[in-house]
């Protein structure tokens, strides 16, 4: 049963890490149903490890275009490269700094359904209308290479909105960006680049909070909750991708209204 639940998890992450309608959310509710017969700091571990599959499914991805020192690029494109590693470092100071001073007083007093559903809610909204706002508007930046220094730190203080729980890091950014003049295509691969230094960082020092020390089960468990958030991320990220060349925001805006009120509903009501 641990192990097929840490399927189900794996799934859920690797689907709701990158789609913007938080991944935080979507653990609550699975953890309401979904037990492992395992100890609470070892759930807390499975759940950075789980994250950790998703955000290495970004670096396959994207890993030449994000290689400064790949021979298929030339000299341009290689400081190209490297300028867009300065900026995703810029946009990341923000919330490395806040992280590293809040992270736990954060999580120990907003990770509750109450704050996970209004936020859900909230953003939704924001969703909708910022999209409604865009509607009859050209973006600025359509390129990354047009995206200035500035910007990409105002993007990284949006990201910091994210340590609330139920926001969405990639809902956060998504939306600064799209506030800032960026398309919606720019605005959520830039928010994916980000998440690589943020999400690694995250993962490393929880795994050093938690250790590693685990039985072979419990190995196992981690490696399969791993392996399937990676695989699961791969298709939502391009679905994601490709989706946004067509479409905009809103679904997702209308989904976490929907997802929020029930959340509220179920714990007030059920729970």
């Amino acid at each position: 049963m641990d192990i097929l639940i840490a399927v189900i998890m794996g799934i859920i992450e690797g689907i709701t890490e990158w789609l913007p309608i938080s991944s935080t959310g979507h653990m609550i509710l699975a953890e309401e149903f979904l037990h492992m017969s395992t100890s609470a700091d070892f759930n807390s571990m499975f759940r950075v490890v789980i994250q950790f599959g998703a955000i290495l499914a970004v670096v396959f991805i994207y890993f030449d275009k994000l290689n400064p020192f790949s021979r298929r690029k030339s000299a341009k494109q290689q400081r190209m490269t490297i300028n867009l590693w300065m900026k995703i470092i810029v946009s990341c100071l923000p919330a490395a700094i806040i992280g590293l001073l809040f992270d736990d007083i954060l999580d120990k007093y907003l990770y509750n359904y109450v704050v996970v559903a209004l936020m859900l809610i909230i953003y939704g909204v924001f969703f909708i209308l910022i999209e409604n706002r865009n509607a009859h508007t050209r973006p600025v930046y359509t390129k990354l290479s047009q995206l200035p220094y500035s910007t990409a730190f105002y993007i990284g203080l949006f990201q910091v909105l994210a340590m609330i729980p139920g926001t969405s890091r990639s809902g956060a950014t998504i939306l600064g960006g799209l506030l800032l003049g960026a398309s919606r295509y720019v605005a959520t691969e830039f928010t994916f680049y980000l998440a690589i230094p943020v999400m690694f960082g995250a993962s490393a020092l929880k795994m050093v909070k938690y250790g590693l020390n685990y039985t072979p089960m419990e190995v196992v468990i981690l490696l399969v909750g791993c392996l399937v958030a990676f695989f699961v991320s791969v298709f939502a990220i391009k679905f994601l991708m490709s989706y946004i060349k067509k479409n905009n925001f809103k679904v997702f805006g209308y989904y976490r209204i929907v997802l929020g009120a029930l959340v509220l509903l179920y714990f007030f009501f059920l729970a």
